[in-house]
């Protein structure tokens, strides 16, 4: 197979995995819709950078570090899941608090900057990112890559992960979806906290060792 098509197939798996709903998606539609749009755009570029990251720590052995140091992935997990369980928290509890457009119009005093590293260590907090761009180079890479191809891929990664939620961004920044959910912000914060709980919940229950009996 020609390594170009090789690519194109790795690309559209890639970007199957990152439209799949998860505490990224969450994340990013929640900061476009309560602060602006330039924030859900600089919490994509987070994702996109988390995204990337993983992919180089992936192509690296990662994923067979994880399978050798149980230790290291069931913490990870751990860490992460209390992570999203903090988040979750932090936004439900935020669901009864009122927002005004003005508020909303200044990006609640929230700095770009901030909604970046907010991205970036949600994508972070999943160590099964990594091991699922490791299932699909394994799967779709050959034997003996070529060079070019083995590069092209971090690169390809953050184009697809932060394209796809910059589309997010601009889609829940627009004035629509804006006005429904000030209409309805008790509601979908809560939604939004629960699921990100669970999230952090399933992570913690797996990164906690299983009892034999």
């Amino acid at each position: 197979m020609p390594d170009i098509v090789i690519l194109l197939t790795i690309a559209g798996a890639l970007a199957i995995g990152a439209m799949s709903p998860g505490p990224s998606f969450v994340l990013v539609s929640r900061v476009a819709v309560t602060a602006s749009r330039p924030n859900g755009l600089a919490a994509a570029l987070g994702m996109g950078v988390g995204g990337a990251t993983f992919g180089m720590l992936a192509l690296a052995g990662l994923s067979a570090l994880l399978q050798q140091v149980e230790w290291l992935h069931l913490a990870l997990k751990i860490v992460g899941g209390l992570y999203l369980v903090y988040l979750g928290i932090r936004i439900w509890r935020s669901a009864t608090t009122p927002l005004v457009m003005d508020e909303m119009g200044a990006g609640r005093k929230r700095s770009a900057a901030r909604s970046f590293w907010l991205g970036l260590v949600t994508q972070l907090s999943n160590p099964k990112t990594a091991i699922y761009y490791a299932s699909i180079f394994a799967a779709l890479l050959p034997a003996k890559p070529a060079p070019w191809l083995m590069f092209a891929l971090p690169p390809l990664i953050f184009l697809i992960e932060t394209g796809w939620y910059a589309i997010v961004a601009l889609a829940f920044s627009s004035s629509g979806p804006r006005a429904a959910y000030l209409r309805s912000k008790t509601w979908v914060d809560r939604v939004a906290g629960a699921v990100l709980g669970a999230l952090g919940a399933r992570l913690l229950v797996d990164g906690l060792p299983s009892r034999a009996t």
